[in-house]
């Protein structure tokens, strides 16, 4: 409860004083004409005056409110070093335990941790900002923050807080601390698949602000998990590598920098690029036997696409054609059997037969010279019409060596809808094809089949009753795939509702020319907002976890369950920044958690020149914690505008503040009362003037 007395006008204050100035004058005239009366004229006057300011009692029924002072502990990865945790909690418990015995306080710990998918590193300001946006800001008597003091958002002025109390540090960690990190200045985005591409880095050793002279590190660099270059590489000098894409699509490259003497942490002795591998103009030579309606359904698949270098053949005139037409007449090219599968057969990333028969103009060393190609690493596609049926099938060829279907010398014909198998099911060629989840498939049907006895291979598709349709296969390094009906171009004409032509082409290419997306064994992760999600791709029914390293060194196990045909998909936590390494059998895969390179572990060494300019600007302190948690400041309550720290003590700010619950007034002088005591003095006046 309080008393005091207030002022509350009848009439605005301007016109009192208007009013006051002839009374004023008057009494004036009469004091210097030393009039008897003037002294109880003034009183009259005096009285007048006080009346109209109205003066009145006014009792108030308060209650204290606390003052909120703010406990920010950083959590962020980099102060999961060493003992640093253990450190920060101890701390923490001494302050809070201290907090508590100060009376008038209420105490707020904020607990700030990294943003999984930010880049802004640590940002313990905004935490605070963000716990007290429900306090007054009068009421604020400071904030202190536990921290290695490694904080990417302090305020560049005081007036920036919005608040006016002190802000304190306690800093975790030791003076002068060691560590080596690793740096990507310069990182290629994409390259082209076997050329050259050089990825530049540093790796810098600081121990008390200074690095090494003359010293070296080994550097290890993988993509995709495996190891492409290592090199001992100057430290605090920029090194360069070059290095090859193996294939198209992002291509996580690693660098490795190894462990240094009585180093903090290896978190930051890692770095990873993602560089996007591309094909530089694929080469395909795609020669049909003779011209049929489904020959152009081939050509303006290959030319759609800008990256593919199309050689196409046609054999219009085969050798044993004899019209009498002269040589020199003739506007037909010759077939240049030599160049192609002689002389730069290597050159070519995917050779196409459709509709090929032996007729003598390729010889057999030539048949031959395809077999070494695929068996070297290439690819061929075989897409078969009757004449694979007949005595020139190109099976009766080298090239039998290599392809999985073998002719039965039969051709089915009538109309039916092409399936996918059980296998095809799982296969990344065939899985999920638009229109195969129904029986029969929503596609339109094709009408010949060319029978064979499938010896090896895959069958992704066959006909309704059970004859292969497509077969693939790997020989030696390279792959090989056939098609057992010519009539896929029915699809693209639209043909009773077409089918997915395009597609199904475009994904056998890339399986036979080895995109790893198209790969059937394949082993992929992938990190986002703060959760990792395996996924595997398998012909098996079942598989086994997955292993998990954590960018901490800490292992875990993630069960994969089935989503799909052949496709299983498992998630963790992702709370920690930076690379996961995932491991199944002899599969790899690696996800980054949050930015690739994180700000949060540029550098993880304790300091406090980042906060001491902000503890300054608002007269608050910064204290190296030490092991010894008792060695922590002591709390002191300091009013506004004192000093708010010291040698071992800080001090938080007491505001006061209180809010009022209820408001009593009592009128000191009346209306009749100013009357009374009005005319009474005008009478003595007159009285005092009379004798």
């Amino acid at each position: 409860m309080a008393w005091n007395i207030v002022f509350e006008p009848l009439i605005p204050a301007w016109t009192i004083a208007l009013l006051a100035l002839p009374g004023l004058a008057a009494l004036a005239y009469a004091a210097f004409r030393r009039a008897r009366g003037a002294p109880l004229r003034a009183c009259a006057f005096a009285v007048l005056i006080t009346a109209l300011a109205n003066p009145t009692i006014r009792q108030e029924d308060r209650e204290a409110v606390p003052d909120v002072a703010a406990i920010v502990v950083d959590r962020s990865q980099s102060q999961e070093i060493g003992v640093r945790p253990e450190e920060t909690s101890a701390a923490l418990e001494k302050i809070a335990e201290r907090l508590a015995r100060e009376e008038g306080i209420e105490t707020r710990i904020v607990t700030a941790t990294n943003d999984p998918d930010g880049e802004a590193g640590t940002a313990l300001f905004s935490a605070l900002e963000e716990a007290l946006s429900d306090v007054p800001r009068e009421r604020i008597a400071g904030a202190i923050f536990i921290t290695d003091g490694q904080v990417q958002d302090v305020p560049g002025s005081a007036a920036a807080l919005g608040f006016d109390a002190p802000v304190h540090a306690v800093v975790i960690g030791r003076k002068g601390e060691k560590d080596r990190r690793l740096r990507i200045t310069e990182a290629p985005r994409f390259g082209i698949v076997d050329e050259p591409v050089k990825l530049s880095f540093r790796v810098d050793e600081t121990s008390a602000g200074e690095a090494p002279a003359g010293e070296s590190a080994r550097v290890t660099v993988r993509i995709d998990g495996a190891e492409a270059a290592t090199a001992d590489v100057a430290i605090g000098r920029e090194s360069t590598v070059a290095l090859r894409l193996s294939h198209g699509g992002p291509n996580v490259i690693e660098i490795d920098v190894e462990e240094g003497p009585n180093e903090l942490t290896t978190l930051n002795n890692r770095a990873v690029v993602i560089a996007n591998g591309v094909r530089d103009r694929l080469r395909v030579l795609l020669v049909s036997g003779e011209p049929h309606p489904g020959e152009r359904t081939w050509r303006n698949l290959l030319k759609s696409d800008p990256s593919v270098d199309l050689v196409h053949f046609t054999i219009l005139r085969p050798p044993e054609k004899h019209d009498g037409t002269p040589i020199g007449e003739l506007s037909l090219i010759t077939f240049p059997t030599h160049e192609l599968f002689d002389q730069k057969l290597d050159e070519f990333d995917l050779i196409i037969f459709d509709r090929y028969k032996r007729r003598g103009v390729l010889p057999l060393g030539y048949y031959l010279n395809i077999v070494e190609y695929v068996e070297r690493g290439g690819a061929f596609l075989a897409a078969e019409g009757p004449a694979f049926a007949s005595p020139y099938s190109i099976y009766r060829t080298p090239l039998a060596a290599i392809l999985p279907g073998q002719p039965t010398g039969e051709i089915s014909v009538g109309g039916y809808r092409a399936e996918v198998t059980e296998t095809g099911q799982r296969h990344p060629v065939t899985a999920e094809l638009p229109g195969a989840a129904k029986s029969p498939p929503e596609w339109g049907r094709w009408f010949r089949t060319i029978d064979v006895t499938a010896d090896h291979g895959e069958e992704l598709m066959e006909t309704p009753d059970g004859k292969p349709l497509m077969l693939l296969d790997r020989a030696g390094e390279g792959r090989v795939a056939q098609l057992l009906s010519d009539q896929v171009w029915l699809w693209s004409r639209g043909y009773e509702g077409g089918g997915p032509q395009a597609e199904l082409l475009r994904r056998l290419a890339h399986w036979l020319m080895k995109e790893p997306d198209l790969e059937e064994e394949n082993l992929s992760a992938a990190a986002q907002g703060g959760t990792l999600t395996v996924k595997r791709r398998t012909m098996a029914d079942e598989t086994p976890p997955a292993s998990v390293t954590l960018p901490s060194g800490k292992e875990r196990e993630v069960a994969l369950e089935e989503v799909a045909p052949g496709r299983f998909e498992g998630t963790t936590e992702a709370a920690e920044l930076g690379l996961y390494r995932i491991q199944q059998g002899e599969l790899s895969a690696v996800a980054a958690a949050g930015p690739l390179n994180p700000r949060e572990f540029s550098d993880v060494r304790a300091t406090a020149d980042l906060m001491q300019p902000i503890a300054d600007a608002t007269g608050g302190g910064v204290w190296w914690a030490g092991k010894n948690a008792d060695d922590t400041p002591a709390i002191r309550p300091v009013r506004e505008g004192q000093d708010a720290a010291g040698a071992n003590w800080m001090g938080l700010q007491r505001n006061e503040q209180y809010l009022v619950h209820a408001v009593h007034q009592v009128p000191l002088l009346t209306g009749p009362l100013a009357l009374i005591l009005i005319l009474g003095a005008l009478a003595l006046a007159w009285w005092r003037e009379g004798r």
